[in-house]
């Protein structure tokens, strides 16, 4: 196995780790964002108001958006096993 191939491993593995993480952060940070402002403007200072709905947001992106995001994750894993006599070849 050479540097290349650990190089170019890894920079799949973290592109698949941010194109997957990346529509649940989107989705807390939107959610996060309009609590704030709602809480600014209200002048509600509930420290829980702040995390229910991130946490709400959250699960339902995972619903929606976990068959892809396992996809993803499972066809670079069966890719990496798969190809592991290449690497160690």
């Amino acid at each position: 196995m050479t540097a290349e191939m650990v190089i170019s491993i890894a920079e799949r593995a973290i592109s698949i780790v941010l194109l997957t993480s990346g529509p649940l952060l989107i989705i807390a940070l939107v959610t996060g964002l309009s609590v704030s402002i709602f809480q600014a403007t209200t002048q509600i200072q509930e420290q829980t108001l702040a995390f229910v709905p991130k946490i709400v947001a959250v699960l339902v992106s995972i619903v929606i958006f976990g068959p892809w995001m396992l996809t993803r994750v499972t066809n670079f894993a069966s890719d990496i096993l798969q190809n592991l006599p290449r690497y160690i070849g």
